[in-house]
C-alpha cells in the first residue's frame, strides 16, 4: 500500500477532529523512511494550520559508556539498547497533555542523547512519534500498546532495506568491512525482528520516499 503525506494527514485530521492531543506512531525497520515520513507529515499538518511536532525515539538511546559496560555498544540501535522506561514515561506525559514536556534529543554527530533539549508545549495538538520499536510486541516495548491514537508501519522488503542501508553507510564513509558488519551484524537482524514481531498497524506502507 502507498499513501501520500496529504492522504495520511487527511486520515489523522479526521480521527483527531475532537481531540486536544493526538498521538501518531510511525514505526518500522531502520532505513524504511520513517523519519522522512514524519517530517513530511509535520510540514503537511502545519501547512493546514495544525500545531504538530515530531518526537523521535532516538533521544532515548542508552549512553555509550553504559552500552560498552554491558557489551552492547556494537549492537547500538537494537531493542535492548534503549531506555524504554524513560520513553514510556515521556509518551504517557505527552499523551496526558496537561503541561509542557521536556524531551531528549539525539546528537548524531556526537552519538549521544542530550537530556531536556526540546520542549513540547501544551498547545501542540498532534505528536508524530517516530521509531523502530513502537509496535514491537516484545517486553518491555509491549507496554506502549494502547498509547497511540493512530499507528503507521513502514515495512519494505529485506532486499530494499539492504539496498537503502548500504547507501546510508556508504554516505557515512564506512569501508566494506564496516558496511558488512552494520548490515548483517546489526541493522538487518533488527529489521527482520521488527517486521516479524510488530503488532498490526492502522496504516501499513511498503516503503516511503519523497523521491
Amino acid at each position: 500500500m502507498s499513501m501520500t503525506p496529504a492522504a495520511i494527514a487527511d486520515r489523522i485530521l479526521e480521527q483527531a477532529a475532537n481531540a486536544c492531543r493526538f498521538l501518531v506512531a510511525i514505526a518500522g525497520p531502520p532505513g524504511a523512511g520513517k523519519s522522512t515520513l514524519a517530517d513530511a507529515l509535520d510540514v503537511e499538518l502545519m501547512g493546514r494550520g495544525e500545531r504538530s511536532v515530531v518526537l523521535p525515539m532516538d533521544g532515548f538511546h542508552m549512553d555509550n559508556g553504559l552500552l560498552e559496560e554491558r557489551g552492547l555498544l556494537a549492537r547500538k540501535g537494537a531493542p535492548e539498547t534503549f531506555d524504554v522506561r524513560a520513553f514510556d514515561d515521556i509518551v504517557r506525559a505527552v499523551r496526558k497533555g496537561d503541561e509542557e514536556v521536556l524531551v531528549p534529543v539525539f546528537d548524531r554527530s556526537r552519538e549521544l542523547a542530550i537530556a531536556s533539549a526540546r520542549a513540547i508545549p501544551v498547545e501542540t495538538r498532534i505528536i508524530l512519534i517516530e521509531g523502530n520499536y513502537l509496535l514491537l510486541d516484545e517486553a518491555p516495548w509491549s507496554r506502549l500498546a494502547g498509547l497511540f491514537d493512530l499507528s503507521i508501519f513502514v515495512g519494505p522488503s529485506v532486499e530494499v532495506l539492504e539496498e537503502r542501508l548500504r547507501a546510508r553507510w556508504v554516505h557515512y564513509g564506512l569501508d566494506e568491512t564496516g558496511i558488512q558488519w552494520k548490515l548483517h551484524g546489526n541493522d538487518l537482524p533488527n529489521g527482520r525482528r521488527i517486521i516479524e514481531n510488530s503488532r498490526p498497524a492502522d496504516i501499513s506502507l511498503e516503503i516511503f520516499s519523497m523521491d
